[in-house]
């Protein structure tokens, strides 16, 4: 958890009255750091500072975290739009402020939460499937707008079910979970990563044309190929491979084409990599019109 401070001239009387845990780090800052608040992530930010000065910074803004504004008098008109927030009066009292700390840290992390297990996977992690539709329309629309490439990896783990008959679902959870973390090693902050179906991963790669990440795949399929996944009482490695299929937006100019459009494409060429023998990435922009 981080705590973000802000005073007049960065330095408050509060903060030798906050009790800080081991998980819990407090940060101080005066008014001209503001603006840069987002690059320290707060989970709470103390807004020790004139009303007017509080006013002006919230009110176009919608802050991702908690805040706790410190007021002579409670407000009647102050707007504070954030994840939540709550007010504490001068003269500080050491054991309200720290209570009221807690509780706005403790909402944060529970909202936390929730927005996550809406939309990540709980196996691995990784977007979900309803995430993905979202993310994915909103970089077609930007790469739309400024006319920048985007491209959708579509991975499918060859042969996953033998797995799981060979030595159980906790392995094949296993063998999903260390595909996850690979895959995460490799991605970059803009990419989108999601579990997409049972054993299918999709990666929507902003700025990349099909090219670029035919690269990335290969480098990808190469690296599992390679993997070491030994199950329980195996004396070798069970050899895995992983399959996938590549779509550019856009593919038809006179098309209008969204997330369910560059998916399906990469459906396709997906299915035409297992089709033709497995352990390769297929193209869907280099596929004969009839296959």
């Amino acid at each position: 958890m981080n705590i973000s401070l802000y005073s007049e001239n960065g330095s408050s009387d509060l903060k030798n009255l906050i009790h800080l845990d081991d998980e819990t780090q407090l940060r101080e800052f005066d008014l001209s750091e503001l603006e840069n608040y987002k690059q320290y992530n707060p989970s709470l930010m103390i807004l020790d500072m004139e009303k007017d000065k509080v006013r002006e910074f919230c009110a176009v803004r919608k802050l991702e975290c908690s805040v706790l504004v410190v007021v002579d008098e409670i407000p009647q008109n102050l707007t504070v739009r954030a994840l939540t927030y709550d007010y504490i009066k001068k003269e500080i009292n050491e054991t309200e402020l720290n209570v009221r700390i807690k509780a706005l840290l403790k909402t944060y992390e529970t909202k936390k939460n929730l927005v996550k297990s809406a939309i990540c996977d709980e196996l691995t992690g990784l977007y979900n499937r309803k995430y993905l539709h979202h993310r994915l329309d909103a970089e077609i629309s930007r790469a739309k707008r400024y006319g920048t490439p985007l491209s959708v990896l579509l991975l499918d783990i060859d042969y996953f079910k033998i797995v799981n008959d060979m030595y159980g679902y906790d392995w094949g959870d296993i063998l999903l979970k260390k595909i996850a973390q690979m895959l995460s090693a490799l991605v970059r902050k803009e990419d989108v990563l999601t579990r997409y179906g049972d054993e299918e991963f999709i990666i929507v790669l902003p700025e990349t044309t099909e090219a670029q990440a035919m690269i990335f795949a290969e480098r990808f399929r190469k690296d599992v190929e390679k993997m070491e996944f030994i199950p329980a009482n195996e004396q070798e490695r069970h050899p895995i491979t992983i399959s996938g299929g590549i779509s550019a937006y856009p593919y038809m100019e006179e098309v209008e084409e969204n997330s369910n459009t560059v998916i399906r494409y990469a459906e396709h060429a997906l299915y035409h990599a297992k089709q033709s023998g497995k352990n390769k990435i297929v193209e869907f922009s280099k596929m004969n019109p009839g296959c």
